[in-house]
């Protein structure tokens, strides 16, 4: 294989071996795309897992990850693009397309674009070249995730808010946030007041917890719950 990525990478554009990832924790779609790549000589999946992390503890030799936006991990496509973005690696999202607001999670991570499970052989092979061409792969469906919602205006949070946020949005108390962030209830309840503030002037009002998780939710900073959880997330 090391000398076909050699004689590949000498080539130039479309020619080059692209190498490919995927993180699914359903084996089905991964045989799937598989299957499919066998058949493209510059489409090369190296690795596939369930997670992020247990990819990247595979190999970090990767120029496209598709990843699938639920994960029973817990982990948010917008934390999971940004990690695999610090290993130099773009991210596709493999998705059937309901979940709008995790789309735009992963958008605004800087994921290059999302294939629809529903998508031809032909729309998955374009997609798989233009991404390893660094390229933003361009479709209907993630045109209107990221569009289509206008009232969810961007509102920046600093990590250390991002963190406070995601605490106390999944049921943690003010108490609670500040020993697992090592800071005081009044730091935290701090936090709280600059993030309320935010998403305030952002004309995304957080009135209640309840609204706090909403946008935790929208914005990427907690996975979109399941059916049937309960607490903060129903």
């Amino acid at each position: 294989m090391s000398s076909q990525r050699s004689e590949a990478e000498s080539d130039v554009g479309s020619c080059a071996l692209v190498r490919i990832g995927m993180v699914d924790d359903h084996p089905s779609p991964i045989w799937g795309i598989e299957g499919l790549l066998r058949h493209h000589d510059d489409l090369d999946l190296r690795a596939s897992a369930a997670t992020v992390g247990d990819l990247l503890a595979q190999t970090t030799e990767l120029d496209v990850v598709i990843l699938d936006l639920r994960l029973k991990d817990g982990t948010t496509p917008r934390e999971n693009v940004t990690t695999l973005s610090e290993y130099g690696i773009a991210t596709v999202v493999y998705t059937s397309g309901e979940h709008p607001a995790l789309l735009r999670s992963a958008a605004r991570a800087n994921a290059l674009g999302v294939i629809l499970k529903s998508a031809s052989e032909d729309a998955i092979v374009d997609a798989l070249r233009a991404a390893g061409d660094g390229r933003a792969v361009l479709t209907t469906a993630w045109a209107a995730a990221i569009d289509g919602d206008p009232d969810l205006a961007a509102v920046d949070l600093s990590p250390q808010m991002q963190r406070v946020l995601a605490l106390y949005a999944s049921g943690e108390t003010s108490v609670g946030v500040g020993r697992e962030l090592n800071v005081t209830p009044d730091t935290v309840n701090e936090y709280l007041k600059r993030i309320r503030q935010k998403y305030a002037e952002a004309g995304r009002p957080t009135r209640t917890k309840i609204d706090l998780f909403k946008r935790a939710v929208e914005d990427g900073w907690l996975p979109m719950p399941h059916r049937g959880e309960g607490g903060a997330q129903s």
